[in-house]
C-alpha cells in the first residue's frame, strides 16, 4: 500500500524508498509506461546514440587530421585537408549541441511529467496521459530558470576550485611534500562539495513542480529540505549516477567499440544495445520516482505537512491554459509538532 499518511514518510530509509518507488510504479503502470515510451526512451535512445555517433565522428577527425600530418606542406593536398578537418570539427560541434539541446528538453518534460503524476497519486487525483501532456509544458520553463541557476552554480564551483589550486601552486608548489597533502585535501573537499551540489539540484526540480520556488529560491528550498537527510540523499543519488554510469560504460564497451575490442558480431553489439537501451529508460524511470519520494520524506522529517486539498489545487492550476502559481502558504507549510 502506498503511504498516504506523510508523517510515517519520514521514517523510511533507503530500501523503504525504494519499495514505496516500486509500488508507486506498480500501482499506476498504464501511465508510467505511457510516459515512458512518450519521453522516457526517447531520451534515452538521445544519450546512447550520441555515444555512437560521437565515436564516429570523432574518429574521422582523428584519421584526417592524421592524414594532414603526413601531407607535404603548401599542397594542394595540405589545404583541402586543412579545410576537412576544419569542417570535421564543425559537425563534430553542431552535432554536441543539437545534444545537448534535445536531451536537455526531454530531460525536463519527463522530470515534469512523472512528479506530477507521483503528486496527483498522493493527492488521489486522477491522472491520465492527456493530463501529463497538457501539464508538461507549462512546467518546463520553471524548470529551466532552476537548471540555468544551477549552473551558475556550478560554474562558480568550479571557478573557486581552480583558484585554490591555482594559490597552492603559487605559494607551496604542488610537487612538494606539503603541497601534495594540502592538493589531495582540495580534491577530497571538491569532490564533496560537487556531490552536494548535484543532490540539492536533483532535489531543486522537484520543488521547482511542486512548489512556488524555483531558480535559487528553489535550490535553497531544497538545501534547507536535504537537512537531516543528507546522508541518506546522497547515497540515493551516488548510486542512481553510479547505475547511469555503468550502463553508459557498458554501452561504450559492447557496442560502440565491441567490434574493435572484443570483436563482437553485430548481432552481439545490437544485443547489448537493446539491453543497454532498456536499462537505462527504466533506470531514468526509478531515478525520477525515487527523487520525487525522497522529496515526500524530506517534507515529513520536517514535520511541512502538505495540504493535499491545496497541492491538488495546484495540479489542477497546471491544466489551465494560463499558469498562476499559488502561494507558497497555500502549498506546503502546515507545520506539525
Amino acid at each position: 500500500m502506498i503511504y498516504t499518511d506523510h508523517e510515517k514518510m519520514q521514517f523510511l530509509g533507503l530500501f523503504g524508498i525504494y519499495k514505496e518507488s516500486y509500488k508507486i510504479m506498480l500501482s499506476r503502470k498504464k501511465i508510467f509506461t505511457q510516459i515512458t515510451l512518450t519521453l522516457i526512451l526517447p531520451l534515452s535512445f538521445i544519450i546512447l546514440i550520441h555515444l555512437q555517433i560521437s565515436d564516429i565522428l570523432f574518429g574521422k577527425i582523428m584519421h584526417d587530421s592524421q592524414d594532414l600530418t603526413s601531407t607535404p606542406s603548401d599542397s594542394p593536398q595540405q589545404q583541402k585537408l586543412i579545410n576537412l578537418v576544419s569542417s570535421d570539427w564543425g559537425i563534430f560541434f553542431l552535432f554536441k549541441f543539437l545534444y545537448f539541446i534535445f536531451a536537455f528538453i526531454f530531460s525536463l518534460l519527463s522530470t515534469s511529467a512523472v512528479v506530477y503524476t507521483i503528486a496527483s497519486i498522493y493527492t488521489s487525483k486522477e491522472v491520465t496521459s492527456k493530463n501529463v501532456i497538457s501539464v508538461v509544458p507549462k512546467v518546463w520553463k520553471r524548470l529551466v530558470v532552476t537548471f540555468l541557476c544551477t549552473l551558475v552554480a556550478f560554474f562558480v564551483y568550479n571557478v573557486m576550485a581552480i583558484v585554490a589550486v591555482v594559490i597552492l601552486a603559487l605559494t607551496t608548489g604542488v610537487k612538494s611534500g606539503g603541497g601534495v597533502a594540502i592538493l589531495f585535501v582540495i580534491a577530497i573537499l571538491y569532490v564533496v562539495g560537487f556531490v552536494y551540489l548535484t543532490v540539492v539540484w536533483q532535489l531543486a526540480n522537484v520543488v521547482t513542480v511542486l512548489e512556488d520556488s524555483y531558480g535559487f529560491e528553489g535550490m535553497a528550498k531544497s538545501r534547507e529540505l536535504i537537512k537531516g537527510k543528507m546522508g541518506l540523499s546522497v547515497v540515493i543519488v551516488l548510486k542512481l549516477k553510479a547505475l547511469f554510469s555503468l550502463i553508459l560504460t557498458m554501452f561504450a564497451m559492447m557496442v560502440v567499440n565491441g567490434w574493435k575490442v572484443y570483436k563482437l558480431s553485430t548481432m552481439e553489439r545490437t544485443t547489448w544495445g537493446v539491453v543497454c537501451f532498456v536499462s537505462l529508460s527504466c533506470m531514468f524511470l526509478l531515478m525520477l520516482v525515487v527523487e520525487t519520494v525522497l522529496y515526500f520524506v524530506c517534507k515529513s522529517y520536517h514535520n511541512e505537512i502538505i495540504d493535499k486539498s491545496a497541492l491538488s489545487d495546484r495540479l489542477e492550476v497546471y491544466q489551465k491554459e494560463q499558469y498562476e502559481p499559488l502561494e507558497t502558504k497555500d502549498v506546503q507549510l502546515d507545520y506539525h509538532v
